[in-house]
C-alpha cells in the first residue's frame, strides 16, 4: 500500500494516477472527503486527514510500504512558518507510523538555504524530513510545465506569453506527468538511507520554447514577453496572490535570474519522456 499526499493537486494527482495504472494499492490523503470520491471510484482507499493533526496523519500513514509526501503550496500567510509547522508534523507522524520509505517532492535549487524565494522553503522541508523514514528520497523537480496554465488564457486570447523568466534562459522544466511516473518508480525501488534525485524533462527549455510550443499547438505565432520586475507584484495581486506568498514567489524568479535554479553535479539525474508540445497540448485541453 502506497500513501499519496496532495492527490487533489498537480503532482500528487499524477503520482496517484501512475501508481493506480501500475496496479498498486493506493491510499490518497485528502483534507475533505468529497475530494477523494474520484479516487475511490478508481479503487483507491481514501484517508481524510489534516497534516497538522498528528493522530490523523499517523493513521493515514500506518501500514504503508511507502509514501509520497509534499509541502502543500501556501495560499496565504508566511510560507516559511507554514513549512516549519507542516514539516515538523509530517516528520513526527512518519516516525510514529514507522514509515519505511518516503519520496519527498522538492525542487531543483533546494540545495540553497536562501536566495531562491519559495524554493528555500523546500530546503528547510528537506532538513525537517531528513531521517523520517529509513529509506528517503528527495525528488527535486524542475519547473512544472503545467505552471504555464496560469497564463494560458492570455496566450489563447492575445497570442502573447507573459513570463517572469527571460525568454532566452533555458532552465530545467518537467511535466507533472513525468513527476508522477518518476515518484512511482522511486517508490518501487529498494534502497536504504537518503537519496537526492533531480528530475528534468527530455531537455532544458526556455520561456521562448514554451511560446513556440503554444504556437505549434494553436497554429499561430505566440510571442513571449518578459514582465519587468517592477510590474510583477501587481500582476500577482490581480490573480489574488498577495503579501508574503507573493514575495516568496517573486524571490523564486530572482533566484532563477541569478542562476540558482540549476542542477547539481553530485546528485542522481533523471529525465522525463514527456515532450514540451505534449505537455502544452494537454494544458490547453484543460484550460
Amino acid at each position: 500500500m502506497y500513501v499519496v499526499l496532495g492527490a487533489s493537486g498537480r503532482a500528487g494527482g499524477e503520482v496517484a494516477h501512475a501508481l493506480i495504472e501500475r496496479g498498486e494499492a493506493v491510499r490518497v490523503v485528502v483534507r475533505r472527503r468529497e475530494q477523494g470520491e474520484k479516487w475511490r471510484i478508481r479503487g483507491a482507499e481514501v484517508a481524510v486527514a489534516n497534516i497538522e493533526d498528528a493522530e490523523e496523519m499517523i493513521d493515514a500513514l500506518r501500514g504503508a510500504s511507502g509514501a509520497f509526501l509534499l509541502n502543500p503550496p501556501p495560499v496565504s500567510g508566511d510560507p516559511y512558518a507554514q513549512t516549519e509547522k507542516f514539516g515538523a508534523a509530517l516528520a513526527d507522524a512518519a516516525r510514529k507510523a514507522r514509515l519505511p520509505k518516503a519520496v519527498i517532492l522538492s525542487s531543483i535549487g533546494a540545495q540553497h538555504a536562501s536566495g531562491t524565494g519559495i524554493i528555500a522553503t523546500l530546503h528547510r522541508f528537506e532538513t525537517l524530513l531528513d531521517g523520517a523514514a529509513s529509506s528517503i528520497a528527495f525528488m527535486r523537480s524542475g519547473y512544472f510545465v503545467e505552471t504555464w496554465r496560469e497564463v494560458a488564457q492570455t496566450v489563447m486570447s492575445d497570442s502573447v506569453l507573459p513570463t517572469f523568466i527571460d525568454p532566452s534562459r533555458k532552465i530545467p522544466m518537467a511535466s507533472t506527468i513525468d513527476v508522477g511516473r518518476t515518484a512511482a518508480d522511486l517508490l518501487g525501488e529498494e534502497w536504504s538511507g537518503k537519496r537526492v534525485v533531480e528530475l528534468a524533462g527530455p531537455e532544458e527549455w526556455s520561456a521562448g520554447d514554451v511560446a513556440s510550443a503554444f504556437s505549434g499547438v494553436l497554429g499561430r505565432p505566440v510571442t513571449p514577453v518578459l514582465v519587468p520586475p517592477e510590474d510583477r507584484a501587481a500582476l500577482l495581486a490581480e490573480e489574488g496572490v498577495l503579501g508574503e506568498v507573493a514575495d516568496a514567489l517573486l524571490g523564486m524568479y530572482e533566484g532563477i535570474a541569478n542562476g540558482l535554479f540549476a542542477r547539481q553535479k553530485d546528485t542522481e539525474h533523471r529525465r522525463g519522456i514527456v515532450s514540451l508540445k505534449t505537455a502544452i497540448e494537454r494544458l490547453i485541453a484543460k484550460s
